[in-house]
């Protein structure tokens, strides 16, 4: 098969995205008299809402650049696009659907995001986490009480009460899901990977839209269709994309499109998302198990100390082969602004070079873009020389 050609799992994955957010296995689940719950932050817990019969898809913004003249109204322009994009389709309808938001207090952005959507979307039901920014014993604590009042909160909601069974259940469907993923991912390590970033990307986007149990299935089978594949994509040179929320395949595109060949990511939208599985065999309740495995998940640029997150995107990089990181952040993203100089250092202190671009959330690449990653991926083929 050449490279190029088209796998029929991967357009049916790019399908469902196109019709986000009503999407129709979104809109069957509601038909069929089920809740539909939107959440806001990778620290939200999933699996107990699932466990409850709730369908959890994660809130996004516009997949490209556009008009958010009414989000930032509200949320004003130094705020992140991301958190605005979000909200103008919260305002003009796009999220009617939903019987519920989970959100967490991660960063500004998000936080105030979760209020204002509280405020002026008439969404049935509101709750938002309080997520410590430390791994010490007294973090977890306080971590594991909110997601026991996350619990408490749903089932005075729902009117009935959440069984541990149904919790055990929905945590192992999730692991398998985060199984699969890191499968794909071990694709993604050859040296001429089966499947491109951008390709991965409508993949990753269909994870937070869509029932778990079916896209389960549509990966595994996808997964079947790559293993036998003989496609092969190589590129000037193996990149890493890393930093701010992102979920437009068009902009990995548009860094593909120069030569690049994207080979693994930390973002919070693919390896943050499903790096880590809940461990279920340790003792630990299961409550527990699950906020332990939320609060230590490979880290935000919002957690401290930083070392350990800076460890994992080192040994990915590593992993992956990968010749430079290229971050992207979106404006006014405070966590991974910040977080930048201090990543740039300890990736060049492994030889491995870094490229910022400095963008707006949904861009598909602009010619700018474009042309600093041509000199990016220069400089990467000459250091190889």
């Amino acid at each position: 098969m050449p490279a190029t050609a088209q796998l029929q799992g991967i357009e049916r994955f790019r399908q469902l995205n196109q019709s986000f957010p009503q999407t129709s296995q979104i809109l069957n689940h509601k038909q069929q008299g089920k809740k539909v719950f939107g959440w806001l932050c990778t620290y939200a817990p999933e699996e107990i809402l699932h466990a409850a019969g709730i369908l959890p898809i994660r809130i996004i913004g516009y997949s490209n650049e556009a008009n958010t003249d009414d989000g930032t109204a509200l949320l004003y322009i130094n705020n992140c696009s991301f958190s605005r994009s979000c909200l103008q389709l919260g305002l003009e309808g796009q999220y009617d659907f939903l019987d519920g938001v989970v959100g967490g207090s991660t960063c500004d952005g998000a936080r105030r995001l979760f209020d204002i959507w509280r405020q002026y979307i008439e969404t049935p039901f509101h709750h938002v986490m309080t997520v410590p920014r430390k791994y010490t014993e007294r973090a977890h604590q306080l971590y594991f009480h909110e997601t026991l009042q996350l619990k408490q909160h749903l089932e005075e909601y729902l009117g009935f009460t959440i069984s541990e069974e149904a919790i055990r259940e929905s945590v192992l469907l999730y692991n398998q899901s985060r199984q699969l993923l890191k499968r794909l991912y071990e694709l993604r390590k050859r040296d001429e990977p089966p499947i491109t970033g951008a390709e991965t990307m409508e993949i990753l986007n269909a994870a937070y839209r869509m029932p778990k149990e079916i896209f389960n299935r549509w990966l595994e089978e996808l997964l079947e269709e790559l293993e036998s594949s003989d496609r092969a994509f190589s590129g000037r040179a193996r990149v890493m994309i890393n930093g701010s929320v992102l979920t437009n395949p068009e902009f990995i595109k548009s860094i593909e499109d120069q030569g690049a060949l994207v080979v693994t990511d930390e973002l919070c939208t693919s390896t943050r998302y499903w790096g880590d599985e809940i461990i279920l065999d340790d003792g630990r309740p299961i409550l527990e198990a699950i906020s332990r495995r939320y609060l230590n998940n490979f880290p935000c640029a919002r957690m401290y100390p930083s070392d350990p997150r800076f460890e994992r995107i080192i040994d990915f990089a590593h992993e992956y082969q990968v010749d430079g990181v290229i971050s992207q952040i979106v404006r006014f993203c405070v966590p991974y602004s910040h977080d930048l100089p201090l990543l740039t250092e300890k990736l060049q202190e492994q030889g491995i070079p870094t490229l910022a671009l400095d963008v707006e959330y949904g861009s598909s690449g602009s010619g700018q873009v474009a042309t600093r990653v041509q000199a990016f991926l220069e400089m990467l083929e000459a250091g190889r020389k």
